[in-house]
């Protein structure tokens, strides 16, 4: 699928030039042909193969990261009693972005493989009664901020999927999930006018992201005060930001980029001259077409944090594909989505558990936006 470099050898044309005429011919002498990408294209054979992913961890309850804060001896419970719904695929989080998988290779591709499989386990994981115990977990009183806010944006992007499915099941599905959806919705409008300062780290906590996600799930439903409260919340963010220092990044364990999150919040919220306008002080490097970014490469895809990178590509890929396909004057990027999305896509399918139970979603999320 990839060309390698190619080494351009020029001849030399006059033995006689001057010294800088021969500094030029020798910088001449060798040139690169960049490499070039292409967008690996989602098939019904390649569904089948993710499929096995969601598959493969959505009933498996061990190993699990509860991330449980105590109140008293009896808080201690299994993960499928503490969470019917979503104890599966190592952490709560997960869990939810599987069943998101789940909905989205089922609205795809209707005719998978596992097709009746995936359907009995969504029937059976989001009834309404374990809907409700999620819920309840939710309303305890250690557990208000929990999840906050990656697994509320996860939660909120399954009920999106679901509100734009056509299918009977997905309304059965979507009305199980709304007192759930409901309350997140309402943890992101009590803690978003408290929030004074975002969070850029490239992690679960990241504000962009989980303002990213929210957001399209209000456009999707048409809540539009949920909406207008998510922009105007990162415009107070982001708004004065410049110079986003893309070369510090990824950190050793990202699995998002704090500026290209940044960045697609505002390309989300902002009118088409502010944005570029922003966009041009904030990455101005971006519209560079010989713009270059370097893949975060993983040195062991065994060891849970270390495998974040994977995801850090499949997350850069995503935003920069949306940001490419809404402005022609960053289409170039396109190549650079590419190349993320190449570098670790192979790896997804057969990776080790650490990767496995989460990574699934990140490849069809930008999979996804690639041919949106």
């Amino acid at each position: 699928m990839k060309k390698f470099y190619l080494l351009i050898f020029a001849a030399c044309t006059n033995c006689n030039t001057q010294p800088d005429q021969d500094q030029k011919t020798a910088e001449a002498e060798t040139k690169t042909v960049q490499q070039t990408y292409t967008t690996p294209q989602l098939n019904l054979d390649q569904a089948n193969n993710l499929a096995q992913l969601p598959l493969a961890c959505v009933n498996q309850e061990y190993p699990n990261k509860l991330s449980q804060t105590l109140g008293e001896a009896g808080d201690l419970k299994e993960p499928s009693v503490l969470h019917p719904a979503f104890y599966g695929c190592f952490d709560w989080h997960s869990a939810v972005h599987g069943h998101w998988s789940m909905v989205y290779l089922l609205k795809t591709f209707p005719d998978l493989a596992e097709a009746e499989t995936l359907k009995t386990y969504l029937k059976e994981h989001l009834t309404k009664e374990n809907i409700e115990a999620e819920v309840a977990y939710f309303n305890g009183e250690h557990n208000k901020s929990y999840e906050r806010t990656y697994g509320w944006a996860w939660l909120l992007k399954l009920a999106e999927e679901l509100h734009t499915w056509d299918d009977p099941l997905a309304r059965e599905l979507e009305q199980n999930l709304q007192s759930l959806t409901d309350l997140l919705v309402e943890r992101y409008e009590e803690f978003l006018p408290k929030l004074n300062y975002p969070i850029r780290v490239g992690e679960h906590p990241n504000t962009a992201f989980g303002l990213s996600f929210a957001y399209e799930y209000a456009e999707t439903v048409q809540d539009t005060t949920f909406q207008n409260l998510i922009a105007a919340r990162a415009k107070d963010f982001y708004l004065k930001d410049e110079n986003c220092p893309m070369s510090w990044e990824p950190g050793g364990t990202d699995f998002l980029s704090s500026c290209l999150e940044e960045l697609n919040i505002m390309r989300l919220v902002l009118p088409e001259a502010d944005f570029l306008a922003w966009a041009d002080q904030f990455l101005p490097q971006l519209k560079n077409t010989d713009y270059e970014l370097a893949v975060g490469e993983v040195s062991d895809r065994t060891d849970g944090k270390l495998v974040h990178l994977d995801g850090v590509n499949f997350s850069r890929a995503w935003n920069l594909y949306a940001l490419a396909k809404q402005y022609p004057q960053y289409a170039h990027l396109k190549q650079t989505a590419d190349k993320h999305l190449n570098y670790s896509l192979p790896n997804v399918v057969g990776d080790d558990y650490e990767g496995g139970h989460w990574l699934g979603s990140f490849a069809l999320y930008a999979l996804k936006t690639a041919h949106r």
